[in-house]
């Protein structure tokens, strides 16, 4: 299932995306989460999109981020042609940061910054892995069981705060209002078997500026709960943003960021296409 967090008439409620277009509503089965991790809630929703009667929303509502993470995990350096545009050393093990709450915007949001604060702001395509199981110290060849399901990020970077600063601040560079775009929809891992080849682009303003496949990451998303579970519980909605590939701005020659008025879309195979306007304030 593609699952999806909606706004339609002032209220918030939970869906999926039906195949032949339009929401079906499964607000009153709970919410995205629990349609994630409860067994029954997740049947009972299977059932009504299957039935050919059900009734589609198709006007009138706006996605949301498709839920609001417990924690956000983020994961720095993990395509080699990424290592290179940056002029970084290949990693022996995930470099690990975090976003905070602040962070989370969902489709087609705008995302503001102030000139005062950035001038250097940078675009990640990432894939995001929601975690639908209590994990801890699991083995490689089973930390995918513990996958809810996946959904596009953008990592959004102010680099002149992450790299420049004298105190280099780069968790505080990458934790903006906003700066963690995800969605547009939620797909339950079982409709993803392979996480690990999956074309994944950005485009700005429809120019492609990045165009890789997640068999290219250095630590694939089995590797990656393997070895975040080692030091931390990670709990249902606790969200891993994977890495992007190489073609973000900062590796341009020279450089390039996002201005105002510039659209952003991270498209990953199998999920859809997350879609952002900027506007600098």
């Amino acid at each position: 299932m593609k699952l999806v967090t909606f706004e339609m008439d002032g209220r918030m409620g939970s869906g999926a995306l039906h195949p032949d277009g339009g929401i079906v509503d499964l607000t009153d089965l709970g919410g995205v989460l629990e349609l994630l991790t409860n067994a029954e809630a997740r049947m009972a929703a299977e059932r009504r999109l299957a039935d050919p009667a059900v009734k589609r929303l198709t006007q009138g509502l706006r996605l949301r981020a498709p839920l609001t993470p417990r924690a956000f995990i983020c994961i720095g350096l993990n395509y080699m042609d990424h290592v290179k545009e940056s002029s970084a050393r290949v990693p022996a093990r995930p470099v690990v940061f975090a976003k905070c709450p602040n962070a989370l915007a969902g489709p087609d949001d705008v995302i503001t910054w102030h000139a005062d604060v950035t001038q250097q702001v940078d675009w990640e395509a990432e894939l995001g892995v929601v975690i639908g199981q209590r994990c801890y110290r699991v083995a490689k060849a089973e930390a995918l069981r513990y996958v809810g399901g996946y959904t596009c990020v953008n990592d959004l970077s102010a680099r002149d705060i992450q790299l420049t600063d004298s105190a280099g601040q780069y968790t505080l560079g990458k934790t903006l209002d906003g700066f963690c775009p995800i969605g547009p929809c939620l797909v339950t891992a079982d409709e993803i078997p392979d996480p690990q080849n999956l074309t994944i682009r950005c485009l700005v303003n429809d120019e492609v500026r990045q165009h890789s496949n997640t068999r290219e990451m250095i630590f694939g998303v089995a590797d990656l709960i393997a070895h975040l579970s080692r030091f931390m519980t990670l709990m249902p909605g606790d969200l891993i943003a994977t890495g992007t590939p190489p073609g973000v701005g900062m590796g341009m020659k020279p450089p390039v960021w996002l201005r105002d008025g510039d659209r952003v879309a991270v498209e990953i195979e199998g999920i859809g296409a997350l879609t952002n306007t900027c506007r600098v304030l």
